[in-house]
């Protein structure tokens, strides 16, 4: 009898990066761990006044050795003999400008501490000013409109505006990047020793939905077209790439070192990377006719389609279509709310100003019950809104709320919008704002499904994953009633 196989799978999510080990016969989790990236906990290389938020590439190395020996570790004896694959997920779009052999610049010397030099993460927007000019050129210069397999807009949050922002605002970070490489394609490179930036294996889904690369562009977008955008773009396409894989094609086999790193033995192989949502959809069997909404600091919308249903249809709007991007042979379509979680973040953080920030001053009580009772505090506070608010009848309060407190993502990426609150009085209490923050939340999940039902794309009902699926009955119910369709939640804590 043929001993059982064994597989890893590793999630580099927004503030933190989670392993598990499954069994390939039966797809059971066998053991996960999960570790905070400690430098993006204090705040390093951030700041939010600005929209800017970057990570240090030694967060996600900790990180990544951590949670590979801790979930062996958790694991029945005899797992780690039996690993017979790894594959990885990450964010995206989260560059970072790398060096000839490479190599990040942040982990060269003179770029330790230069954000710039970071992996630039989804959630930054530092570039709304460089994406406004992609869109303007792709829509006025007369040739090839390379959005148009984008929803037609291009955000700041994608692959070329984060590289022009990054190489107009440093010029040593302009001088001695080689190339560019997204979070998915370079833990596989690290994993594998194939970091040659010439050579290593891109993500078809990172690439199609970011970088505006399609087969019918042969690639790329054109020479001609980037430089016509900004001079400082010039040669940079060669440096990249012209092929792209989708995510069941081998990128090669864990290097000696990395095996003896992450306690691991024998020729294990290792996977083309992609975006944290597009396998949270798989973990989360998406199929067609049904969008798989991952809900958590924000939210990215799947769904898949045969080709041969969609064609030659654009879907307006939305954050691109890409043949193979989730499931290979089948045309994945994203979408997303730039933040969802975060909305709810932001209040909480909001009601704790006092408590971290006066009581602070108090002479009550000793520093070791402060840090607790405000730890406390900050546990409890969106448990007992939730609570609250589910009393709260619908047509009681009249406060209506914006959920664009990070921009706009879908429909229509603009990240220059704003969020509000409004109708407030002095009986508005803070149950009743939440509710509304919820509210808005729901009603932009609810836009983005209009928009695929006005384009023609069929939706029967939504799969939701992710943290606020699994923690938030009430979020949960409030978007199904907006929705007007049922929502099945993934039963897996680690689809996504």
């Amino acid at each position: 009898m043929e001993p059982q196989k064994y597989v890893i799978g590793i999630d580099f999510g927004t503030d933190s990066v989670r392993s598990v080990i499954i069994d390939t016969f039966n797809g059971n989790e066998i053991s996960s761990s999960v570790f905070e990236y400690p430098r993006w906990k204090e705040g390093k290389y951030c700041d939010p006044a600005k929209n800017q938020f970057r990570q240090h590439p030694l967060d996600y190395i900790e990180g990544l050795e951590q949670t590979v020996k801790e979930a062996l570790h958790n694991a029945p004896e005899g797992i780690a003999e039996n690993i017979m694959a790894i594959t990885a997920d990450t964010t995206g779009s989260t560059p970072v400008a790398v060096n000839q052999k490479g190599i990040p610049l942040s982990l060269t010397e003179g770029f330790e501490e230069n954000p710039n030099a970071m992996f630039v993460l989804w959630k930054d927007h530092t570039a709304v000013k460089e994406a406004e000019e992609i869109n303007k050129l792709a829509h006025t210069c007369g040739g090839t409109d390379y959005t148009k397999f984008e929803g037609g807009v291009y955000s700041s949050e994608w692959f070329w505006a984060k590289i022009l922002h990054v190489l107009r605002e440093d010029i040593l970070v302009r001088k001695k990047a080689f190339s560019w490489v997204e979070h998915c394609d370079w833990i596989p490179a690290l994993l594998t020793g194939i970091t040659d930036p010439l050579i290593l294996k891109r993500s078809r889904c990172a690439a199609g939905h970011k970088a505006m690369w399609h087969e019918a562009f042969n690639g790329l977008p054109s020479e001609e077209f980037l430089v016509k955008l900004d001079p400082l773009l010039k040669g940079l396409r060669d440096k990249l790439y012209t092929e792209t894989y989708t995510c069941e094609v081998l990128v090669g086999y864990l290097t000696p070192g990395w095996a003896e790193r992450l306690g691991l033995k024998g020729k294990i192989s290792v996977g083309v990377g992609a975006f944290d949502a597009h396998l949270g959809a798989v973990g989360g069997e998406v199929k067609p006719g049904y969008l798989s909404k991952v809900m958590g600091t924000s939210t990215c919308d799947m769904m898949v389609a045969p080709l041969k249903e969609i064609r030659s249809k654009l879907v307006k709007g939305i954050c691109g279509q890409v043949n193979g991007s989730i499931i290979p042979g089948m045309l994945g379509m994203e979408a997303g709310q730039s933040a969802f979680g975060d909305v709810y973040a932001w209040f909480k953080d909001f009601l704790l100003w006092p408590f971290e920030n006066v009581l602070e001053e108090s002479k009550l009580l000793d520093q070791d019950t402060k840090e607790k009772l405000v730890e406390e505090i900050a546990g409890k506070i969106l448990p007992e809104l939730s609570k609250q608010a589910e009393k709260i009848p619908v047509d009681e309060s009249g406060i209506v709320a914006l959920d664009w407190l990070n921009g706009r993502r879908t429909p229509d990426a603009n990240q220059n919008l704003k969020g509000a609150i409004t109708g407030l009085n002095l009986g508005s209490d803070a149950p009743k704002i939440f509710r509304a923050l919820v509210e808005a939340t729901a009603f932009g999940a609810r836009k983005i499904i209009y928009r695929f039902i006005s384009e023609g794309v069929e939706i029967k009902g939504v799969i939701a994953l992710g943290g606020v699926a699994r923690k938030s009955p009430f979020v949960m119910q409030v978007t199904a009633d907006v929705l007007g369709m049922p929502i099945k939640v993934a039963r897996s804590e680690q689809a996504c």
